[in-house]
């Protein structure tokens, strides 16, 4: 389905849950609140918002939470959503700490992929950006995703204190094959203010250790990632610098928040609420015609850049990171 910028829309993001096991502070600090339950989407309404979108051309989707797996039965929901006629790639962001347990269900229910956040490899320092002492145990889970066959990926937020970890998390791309991807911090929620390591910086110090490290034109998932690669990787280094290097004329995102708001884009608080419209009976085609409201609503390119622009303030838990 194409917008009115003549851009493809064919990705949705899909929130299950604002809900998280850990407390990183940029993301769910420790005292946030939470959306009550009758809130969130149920299973059956997600599907349904999913089957509307496949209609519409709107084929592969990423599940992501808070943290995904701690909602009871998202592994029977990815089998659920997977097996829906006309679903192209299932894909899911989930910090780790549940995946050791899931990645084979994961895998028997065709996932097709798994995003995992690591943010440090030092664990004093991963468990001062988390707030728990669980990276063997998240490290244990991404061995047993790729033991199950799924593509792997690592994420990592540049923090200003990431700075030590740059180099460390790309060598995993070195000693496993996975892609490692460095996400520039964005300006929302906890993270507006400020405190990330530039992409520019964080390239320098990987360059130090492979300097033969080069930009390769490959699609390696469904989102604006761009990749680099070494003759001493086995896996490629992806940067998502949303930030400082705007990729919105390629954008073929929507977000689907727990709540059922449909988001056209993360900067602007702008939605389609999808969730009154399933609780009172709409029809399939009144959900399509909601659908293809947001899309023809996504705005030309974010405002990141500028501030006092931004009229979205909520945490990315509750958008769906």
């Amino acid at each position: 389905m194409k917008d009115r910028y003549g851009r493809s829309i064919d990705y949705l993001r899909i929130s299950l849950t604002d809900r998280c096991n850990l407390r990183c502070r940029y993301c769910m600090p420790n005292g946030a609140d939470f959306v009550p339950h009758q809130e969130i989407l149920r299973y059956e309404e997600i599907l349904r918002t999913a089957r509307a979108a496949i209609s519409l051309g709107i084929c592969n989707f990423k599940v992501t939470g808070g943290e995904p797996l701690v909602r009871r039965g998202a592994v029977e929901f990815v089998e659920q959503l997977k097996n829906l006629p006309g679903c192209g790639q299932v894909t899911l962001t989930t910090n780790g700490v549940l995946l050791e347990e899931l990645a084979l269900p994961l895998a028997r229910a065709g996932l097709d992929a798994v995003n995992v956040s690591i943010d440090a490899l030092d664990p004093a320092r991963y468990a001062a950006i988390t707030g728990h002492d669980v990276l063997d145990k998240v490290l244990r889970g991404v061995r047993a995703s790729m033991a199950a066959g799924i593509r792997t990926k690592l994420n990592c937020v540049l923090l200003a204190s990431a700075e030590p970890e740059v180099v460390l998390l790309a060598a995993m791309a070195e000693k496993w094959p996975l892609d490692v991807r460095f996400i520039e911090l964005m300006p929302i929620g906890e993270g507006s203010g400020g405190g990330g390591l530039s992409p520019e910086r964080a390239r320098a110090l990987l360059l130090e250790r492979w300097p033969d490290l080069h930009p390769v034109n490959e699609r390696r998932g469904n989102g604006p990632a761009h990749y680099e690669a070494s003759e001493r990787l086995r896996g490629r280094i992806g940067w998502i610098d949303a930030v400082s290097h705007r990729f919105c004329d390629q954008c073929n995102r929507l977000r689907l928040t727990s709540t059922g708001q449909l988001k056209p884009c993360l900067c602007y608080d702008a939605s389609v609420d999808l969730r009154a419209l399933l609780r009172t009976g709409a029809s399939d085609e009144a959900l399509q015609a909601a659908i293809a409201r947001a899309v023809e609503q996504k705005p030309a390119h974010h405002c990141f850049d500028k501030y006092d622009e931004i009229t979205e303030h909520r945490r990315m838990a509750q958008i769906g990171g």
